[in-house]
């Protein structure tokens, strides 16, 4: 999911993206690593996730227009006092009971389980960037009508990337685009299909986007 959300992103040079809950910092710098013209920022409220991301960052020399801050998406954006950003992106934790799954490690917690809800980051997102940026989502499939439910009354010209396992089973995930004030039609796009019944790990495609060899595009 990190590398697939990181391929998706799509920032033009000079453009300024946040990522919400950047752990420690894997689709941050692999987003940088494949757009070197924007900036990069990282918002974490888990403070050793926070000091390991900020610690990546330096150690792959991209403190120069990477950086990562404190910050709760529970609190909402204007807790951050940033400015709007051109493009915002999150994998957002799969579960919101605790109930509904087998408890995991107490480390990993936060990045399974928003006690604050679906909706809370999603009015995060909407709120963190500029009207006509880019939210970037990815998710699980059967929450699809949460997303579009939540972003359908602050953004538009919403996209939806389906991936499936392997081409004749259902998908898993879904990659969401929406641009916030944007009023073109829904778009359902070609799935990503990760596996074939090949000895191959993944298909060529998805075998080239995680090598970082191409991009995760919105056509």
């Amino acid at each position: 999911d990190a590398a697939r959300l990181a391929a998706a992103c799509d920032a033009k040079p000079g453009e300024r993206v946040l990522e919400a809950g950047c752990g420690v910092g894997a689709v941050l710098l692999a987003a940088a690593a494949r757009r070197p013209g924007a900036r990069f920022t990282g918002v974490e409220r888990d403070a050793r996730a926070l000091a390991l991301a900020k610690e990546n960052i330096a150690l792959n020399g991209m403190d120069d227009r990477v950086a990562a801050v404190g910050g709760d998406v529970a609190a909402g954006f204007r807790t951050l006092g940033l400015p709007p950003f051109d493009a915002v992106q999150a994998n957002p934790p799969f579960f919101d009971d605790a109930n509904t799954l087998r408890g995991p490690h107490p480390a990993r917690k936060d990045a399974y389980i928003a006690p604050e809800g679906l909706a809370a980051w999603l009015d995060f997102l909407v709120k963190a960037v500029r009207e006509g940026g880019t939210i970037t989502l990815v998710h699980r499939a059967d929450r699809l009508g949460d997303i579009l439910g939540g972003l359908a009354s602050k953004a538009g010209s919403i996209c939806i990337r389906p991936i499936q396992p392997f081409a004749d089973q259902p998908a898993k995930r879904v990659l969401v685009r929406a641009i916030k004030t944007g009023k073109a039609p829904l778009k359902l796009l070609p799935a990503l299909v990760l596996h074939d019944r090949s000895e191959a790990k993944h298909t060529a495609r998805t075998e080239a986007i995680l090598r970082g060899e191409v991009a995760l595009d919105w056509t």
